[in-house]
C-alpha cells in the first residue's frame, strides 16, 4: 500500500475501491489467500451493487485456473462476471471449497473451486452502481504482508 492511494469507497475488511481515471481501482484483503480471493469476487458484484442486499438463493459452482496467482485472479473474476452476463446473477456469498497447485514438469498450475450464493439482478431491489465489462492486467499484483494479503486490479467499466 502506498501513501498516494486515495480510497473513494470501501466495504470494510473485504476491499477498498481507489481513485482511477476511467475504470474502477481496487484493492481487495483478506487474511490468507483463500480470503484474498473469495474477498476480490465480492468486490466485483460490490461495485455493480451493495452485496449486503443480495439474499443467495442460488447457489453456483464457480471454476477458474491459471498459470500464476495473478492470471488465476484474472480468469476467476472473468468466471463470476460470465454468471452476471449469462444468467443475470449477483452474488453476495462466495466460498471457495479448494485452492490447488498442481506441477506438471516444470509448469505450476493453479485452480480454484467455490460455490458462489447468488440471485437474479432485480433493479427494484437491487442498487445500479456500474457495469463492468471485464476485469483487467492492468495495475494488477498480489502482495503478502506479515498479516494480511491484498490484490490490485482494475475494472474496466
Amino acid at each position: 500500500m502506498t501513501s498516494e492511494e486515495k480510497v473513494i469507497y470501501s466495504l470494510p475488511g473485504v476491499y477498498d475501491s481507489l481513485e482511477h481515471t476511467g475504470d474502477v481501482y481496487i484493492r481487495a484483503r483478506g487474511k490468507n489467500i483463500v480470503e484474498l480471493f473469495e474477498n476480490s469476487g465480492i468486490a466485483l458484484f460490490d461495485t455493480m451493487t451493495d452485496t449486503r442486499r443480495i439474499e443467495g438463493v442460488i447457489t453456483k459452482r464457480v471454476v477458474a485456473e491459471g498459470f500464476d496467482l495473478e492470471s488465476l485472479l484474472y480468469k476467476w473474476l472473468e468466471e463470476l462476471l460470465i454468471l452476471y452476463y449469462s444468467e443475470n446473477l449477483v452474488c453476495g456469498k462466495i466460498s471457495i471449497e479448494e485452492f490447488t497447485i498442481r506441477k506438471t514438469g516444470d509448469e505450476l498450475n493453479y485452480t480454484i473451486t467455490a460455490t458462489a450464493r447468488c440471485e437474479e439482478f432485480n433493479p427494484e431491489k437491487h442498487d445500479a452502481r456500474v457495469e463492468v465489462k471485464s476485469p483487467t492486467y492492468s495495475l494488477m499484483r498480489i502482495l503478502k504482508t506479515e498479516s494480511e494479503w491484498f490484490a490490485y486490479f482494475v475494472l474496466d467499466i
